[in-house]
């Protein structure tokens, strides 16, 4: 089975992608903002990750850029998630290291299509 790690500072987003993942067979952990993902990652590195653009203490860009440095941390699929359609915050993520990037909220067959290529 593949590992998920969600990271976002909202428990309801959380909650509901958690559930959505879990149906499609993932482990799911999550973090509810950069630092603590990015200390999750260091202790065992998920196969995917659902990041969050704007969070408290570390931001989903910082984090971003900090686990792409790190050793091994070139693995993970990223998918970016954002609020609203904001190129320049997408560009910023893809020369980052996101895979792919969604807009909130999302439905169940939104995330499906975006997590469905890395089961």
């Amino acid at each position: 089975m593949k590992s998920c790690l969600i990271v976002d500072d909202s428990s309801v987003i959380r909650k509901v992608a958690r559930r959505i993942l879990e149906d499609m067979d993932f482990i799911v952990d999550e973090a509810e903002d950069g630092q603590e993902a990015y200390e999750k990652c260091a202790q065992e590195m998920p196969d995917v990750i659902l990041l969050d653009w704007q969070m408290p203490i570390m931001s989903g860009l910082e984090f971003l850029k900090a686990l792409r440095g790190y050793n091994g941390g070139d693995k993970p699929k990223i998918v970016y998630c954002l609020a609203e359609r904001d190129i320049g915050h997408i560009a910023m993520a893809r020369k980052a290291g996101a895979n792919d990037h969604m807009l909130k909220p999302f439905d169940q067959q939104m995330l499906e299509s975006k997590f469905q290529p890395f089961v």
